[in-house]
């Protein structure tokens, strides 16, 4: 048996160990295969491809049954779309896995029941993958990972060496960076190691920072030549970082000083980052992987849910790393937490102050039990410093069904969801897109384009855009306003101002535990400062700089304000209970003392018509004094005065001196003495057959109260 955990680590950086991964199939030799490359439909594809652009094809098909498991991007207000699965009828089961290439316009407003979805031409190289990821620059799309088809109908299709596609947008046109190989740098021994290609990782792109993550993932037969099927898949913890052509990235060994990376970028695989070498990181795939600016030199990412084929990973727990220093760390959530799920999607939404990052996360699938799967409609909002979660009430709403494998992405501050798995729920589902308003949490009919300004091609908040020295905040965030839902957990308004600015679950290291979001000034349109509270979209919300009680602090202070009441409201009983006990128990032992002379007295007189009734005849109607053995009964009958099952003389009541209340034996024929004057009120409530208790007190404070002042 080969050890999981290394075997994925040298089959993700190194083709030497091919030949370990496979049943002696196809050997490589230097990362070039054994055999020509071949493009999806088997045929050759020539060494020059890899130096020219491709020659185009027909028009991708834009109109299916079903599509999931596309890679997606936005590129300056452009959503693409590139291969997944797709059908073109719902009886349709094999042949799904495609390159189709599609773009849909988010600068122009359009109705979900027909949106503007345009074919690109196929392209002939990039194979037909899904579950891979594009990662995007400003300018351009890379294609990474993704898994080839296990279920054609005809023949079998092989996985080609991993290669990495850029597509430039200016140009329309595809580019091969062949042979791809990792540098080392902080955290990431591996070295001048061939990159091999993953599928059902979690990838996030920072253009902001000329950066691409995916993270986890698998590699099996479908990803992998010459990996054979009775090989189990191994799935992977490493961290696969891409620094974009031109940019400079000091982490990487070979960017040392300055040096931007070349024309195929640099590869980084990090594997040793903080809590990523400890026992209890777990390997996953089929997760998300997002992006959050403002805390540490370059921001954090965020990794949720996900699992293996044994175990899933829980979400009151999240993994988080810190960009600038190549480390993983943990923090805790508070709230309800979404069951355990695989292949949700989700999108990051900046507070226009930036005091909040919200994470909107939705559907997925359980996958537990095994052949019983499960998609949710779900929504889930993981709002960013507290790490609180809160789910959505879609309630009355037209929610789309439960599904799995849909890639959403942000822009004008709505996310646009596109296809996803959905069981047998549907037979089609076409056009399969979604819009949902992140401000209103609404589903709605139509995707509304608004115009951000010439200056903000990056759709950031109007307080965030970015500049010559500032690389700004989100993409996609644009006129989002945060919810109230949000807003009633974290404190603020609309544009922020959140007064929960670190997570509720302390963190204990790392950017959460050491610093808070980086914030921005919100200003009104005429460039006054935004102080005053009114509707949405005029620009008059509060900013977060304005001295206006907040509403968390409100009530933190009226639960304050009740327990401190409470507390003296409880020490003023107990000082009662406390006193009134002490005067019961004098009374009680009184009481005692009393009796034991007069059963001394009865002993003396026998004979003289003290006559006691025997056990069997006992008044029906009596109170037992607690810590005493004596039972006082409630009426007048002399001889009806007993003690446990002991014969005892009968008593009435009298006034003794001080005018508290004494018992004394009653002669033949003496009536009972019943006085209901103010002070026999009193004594009457001390002895009213039971010991005090603080409850007693607490429920009768003015009965207690009154026993006491007259002692």
């Amino acid at each position: 048996m080969y050890n999981s955990g290394l075997l994925a680590t040298l089959c993700l950086t190194s083709a030497l160990v091919v030949s370990l991964c496979n049943g002696a199939a196809h050997i490589l030799d230097n990362g070039r295969a054994s055999r020509p490359l071949t493009d999806v439909n088997q045929r050759s594809i020539s060494d020059s491809l890899s130096d020219s652009s491709l020659l185009r094809r027909a028009s991708s098909p834009a109109n299916v049954c079903l599509r999931w498991a596309q890679q997606s991007a936005i590129v300056n207000g452009t959503l693409y779309l590139y291969g997944g699965q797709a059908t073109t009828q719902p009886s349709q089961t094999t042949d799904t896995w495609n390159n189709n290439f599609l773009s849909l316009d988010l600068t122009k407003t359009w109705q979900i029941s027909s949106p503007a979805l345009t074919g690109l031409p196929q392209p002939s190289g990039p194979p037909s993958v899904a579950l891979g990821y594009l990662w995007h620059s400003r300018d351009s799309l890379y294609l990474y990972g993704g898994q080839f088809e296990w279920k054609p109908s005809r023949g079998t299709v092989t996985p080609v060496p991993f290669a990495l596609w850029q597509y430039d947008v200016p140009s329309a046109s595809w580019k091969q960076h062949s042979n791809p190989l990792t540098s080392g740098g902080v955290n990431a021994p591996s070295n001048n190691a061939p990159v091999q290609r993953a599928a059902e990782g979690a990838g996030v792109s920072v253009p902001s920072l000329g950066r691409g993550f995916y993270f986890g993932g698998h590699l099996d037969a479908y990803t992998t030549p010459g990996w054979s099927v009775t090989i189990a898949r191994v799935y992977l913890q490493s961290l696969l970082e891409y620094t974009f052509p031109g940019v400079p990235n000091d982490q990487v060994t070979s960017l040392a000083s300055g040096q931007k990376a070349g024309a195929d970028g640099a590869y980084r695989n990090i594997t040793v980052g903080g809590l990523q070498s400890q026992a209890g990181f777990t390997n996953r795939a089929d997760g998300l992987l997002l992006y959050v600016p403002g805390f540490g030199d370059q921001g954090i990412l965020l990794a949720l849910a996900g699992g293996t084929n044994q175990t899933f990973t829980q979400m009151n727990s999240i993994n988080v790393y810190d960009i600038a220093k190549s480390s993983w760390y943990t923090q805790s959530t508070s709230g309800p937490t979404p069951n355990i799920r695989v292949n949700p999607c989700a999108v990051v939404a900046a507070a226009a102050d930036g005091s909040s990052y919200n994470i909107y996360m939705f559907g997925g699938q359980n996958l537990i039990p095994y052949g019983q799967q499960v998609q949710y409609n779900d929504m889930w909002i993981l709002t960013i410093p507290s790490f609180t979660w809160i789910k959505v009430d879609q309630d009355g709403q037209s929610v789309p069904y439960g599904r799995a494998g849909a890639t959403c992405n942000i822009w004008n501050g709505q996310m646009v969801m596109v296809g996803g798995y959905v069981g047998d729920e549907l037979s089609c589902d076409s056009p399969g897109v979604y819009v949902f308003d992140l401000s209103t949490l609404k589903w709605m009919n139509q995707y509304t384009a608004l115009d951000a300004g010439s200056n903000n091609a990056f759709n950031q908040q109007a307080a965030q855009v970015a500049n010559a020295t500032n690389p700004g905040g989100l993409e996609g965030s644009y006129n989002y306003q945060v919810p109230d839902a949000v807003i009633s957990v974290i404190g603020g308004n609309k544009l922020g101002g959140a007064t929960i600015t670190a997570p509720v679950a302390s963190a204990t290291e790392g950017p959460l535990a050491t610093g808070k979001p980086t914030t921005y000034t919100v200003t009104n349109p005429d460039g006054s400062i935004a102080t005053g509270v009114s509707g949405a979209g005029n620009g008059a919300n509060a900013s977060p700089s304005n001295n206006t009680p907040r509403t968390a602090a409100i009530v933190v202070g009226v639960i304050a304000g009740i327990l401190l009441i409470l507390a003296a409201y409880l020490a003023f009983c107990a000082y009662i209970y406390r006193k009134q006990l002490k005067l019961y128990k004098q009374h009680a032992e009184l009481l005692q003392q009393q009796q034991h002379s007069q059963q001394q007295g009865l002993a003396a007189a026998a004979g003289a018509g003290f006559l006691a009734k025997s056990s069997s005849e006992k008044s029906p109607s009596h109170h037992r004094l607690s810590g005493s053995n004596i039972v006082m009964s409630r009426n007048s009958e002399i001889g009806s005065f007993h003690s446990g099952d002991d014969l005892a003389p009968a008593m009435t009541t009298t006034t003794a001196p001080g005018g508290y209340h004494s018992l004394l034996p009653a002669t033949a024929g003496a009536t009972t003495v019943k006085r209901r004057n103010s002070q026999d009120s009193g004594v009457e409530d001390l002895l009213s057959a039971h010991e005090p208790t603080f409850v007693g007190v607490m429920l009768h404070p003015r009965r207690s109260l009154r026993i006491v002042n007259r002692d």
